[in-house]
């Protein structure tokens, strides 16, 4: 009799637990903790180019193309008693050669000249003015090289600075008049070195000097502005200190080589765009291309739905007082996490019907790109709850087919955000100022399980130029 109460009593026993739900309390998961990455600083280089087209315009127009003596031809240049004369002098087209980081500007000048003399003693006149002579009319216009030399720096407060030197005029036709009976030709260009040197003082006046700071403000701002990566956040370049490469000349463009130190980033919100003033171009190491750390969102339902569709109606079957026990998975679900362990909650029917909940910890196998929840383990209240009600579901084997179906393949992911990170870095800023970039590398840096998604951040490293080609004098 004693042994069939026993037997009874478990029966009875078994048809409770086999009817009774198992509902174990929800853990209580962490506030997320999401370390600031310590970013890297980066180099991005930026070769700009300034149209100097403007600035030869402006030359042609501030270089007369009218040289004359006062009131030409009414009145004559009278330097001692014995001679006068009167001139005329224009100017050919400008003609503009860059080398390295000096602009020659030249031109072809045609002059032509009238004068007369007379016998004088001690400064007295003793005989009248001789008939005029001539040289440059009827002969045609005398010739003369003329042209400007100016060295182009870029100072410190992005201030171009001009300086520019008048050349040595250099004849090309020499002028001989009847009533000298020889070469008068340098009279005539001590005449034009005067003229010239006022253009050249009215150029360096007005052109001499040209700030560039408000065009760099303005790129500063743009590169503080953050810009929508597609599926992966907010980027921002976040600049830090600017070098100048190199100053050189090509064709019309005047080519200037940037080095700019950054701490690129990529977050999930949207950050407020930086408004810091410009800093002076300074010297610094140089580093190759750039590093940056991006943020990457891995959603728990998607992470859910390809873990349950994976494990979905996978069976197991105990035995438990020689009654055996059927254990069948219906869902995983990801919830978030305690103690920076991942917790799911795991539904099933078989003898029971229920949920109960464990958790584990994500690990990234970088050869692979796989990320594993390893270390699965029940809840502490779920173990409780199962330990009283259906302690045969107390099994490695049930943690152990979790934790072999709960991998995920980041290759994809990786790859998309190097496509999108590239998409952002190849195209145009704002007018004028467009981006080329290639990223090399991309690597996962750390797993970190927040309230509604799982964080993956990202180490890229690559190339990067930003190329300038409209800056307006």
């Amino acid at each position: 009799m004693k042994q069939v109460l026993i037997l009874l009593f478990f029966l009875l026993h078994a048809s409770l637990a086999w009817q009774q739900p198992i509902a174990p309390a929800t853990p209580v998961l962490s506030a997320p903790e999401y370390p600031a990455a310590t970013i890297p600083e980066s180099e991005l280089n930026i070769p700009i180019q300034i149209d100097l087209a403007p600035f030869f315009a402006m030359a042609d127009k501030k270089v007369d193309t009218l040289f004359t003596s006062p009131h030409f031809p009414d009145e004559w240049v009278q330097e001692g008693c014995d001679t006068r004369y009167k001139y005329s002098f224009r100017r050919g087209p400008l003609q503009f050669s860059l080398n390295n980081t000096t602009l020659d500007i030249s031109f072809t000048g045609y002059y032509k000249i009238i004068g007369s003399t007379r016998a004088c003693v001690n400064g007295k006149a003793l005989t009248p003015w001789t008939p005029a002579c001539q040289c440059g009319f009827e002969e045609g216009e005398r010739k003369v090289k003329v042209g400007f030399s100016v060295a182009i720096a870029l100072l410190t407060n992005y201030t171009i600075k001009m300086q520019v030197t008048r050349k040595e005029p250099e004849p090309v036709d020499k002028c001989t008049v009847c009533f000298w009976g020889q070469d008068i030709t340098p009279v005539i260009m001590d005449a034009l070195k005067k003229e010239l040197d006022v253009s050249k003082a009215d150029l360096e006046k007005s052109y001499g000097r040209i700030d560039l700071k408000p065009r760099f403000q303005t790129l500063w701002n743009q590169l503080n502005t953050p810009y929508n990566i597609s599926n992966m956040g907010w980027l921002q370049i976040n600049p830090q200190k600017v070098r100048i490469n190199s100053i050189q000349t090509a064709n019309n463009q005047l080519q200037i080589s940037v080095g700019m130190a950054a701490k690129p980033v990529v977050r999930f919100e949207k950050p407020a765009a930086a408004v810091v003033p410009v800093p002076h171009i300074s010297s610094f190491s140089k580093n190759n291309g750039f590093q940056v750390y991006a943020d990457l969102v891995m959603s728990y339902d998607s992470l859910s739905r390809i873990l349950t569709s994976q494990i979905a109606g996978k069976e197991f079957t105990f035995t438990k007082a020689f009654i055996k026990k059927r254990f069948i998975f219906q869902e995983c679900r990801l919830l978030g996490s305690r103690d920076n362990r991942l917790v799911m909650q795991v539904k099933f029917t078989g003898s029971n019907d229920g949920y109960f909940y464990v958790t584990g910890k994500p690990l990234y196998y970088a050869g692979s790109h796989i990320l594993q929840v390893t270390d699965v383990d029940f809840d502490i209240q779920s173990r409780d709850a199962l330990l009283r009600t259906a302690d045969w579901l107390f099994s490695r084997k049930i943690t152990g087919q979790i934790e072999k179906m709960a991998k995920y393949d980041l290759s994809t992911l990786l790859t998309t955000a190097k496509t999108n990170m590239e998409q952002q870095l190849n195209r145009q800023f704002i007018k004028g100022v467009t981006g080329a970039g290639t990223v090399k590398d991309i690597t996962v840096a750390g797993i970190f399980p927040q309230s509604n998604w799982l964080a993956v951040r990202a180490y890229c490293s690559g190339d990067f130029l930003l190329k300038v080609t409209e800056i307006d004098l």
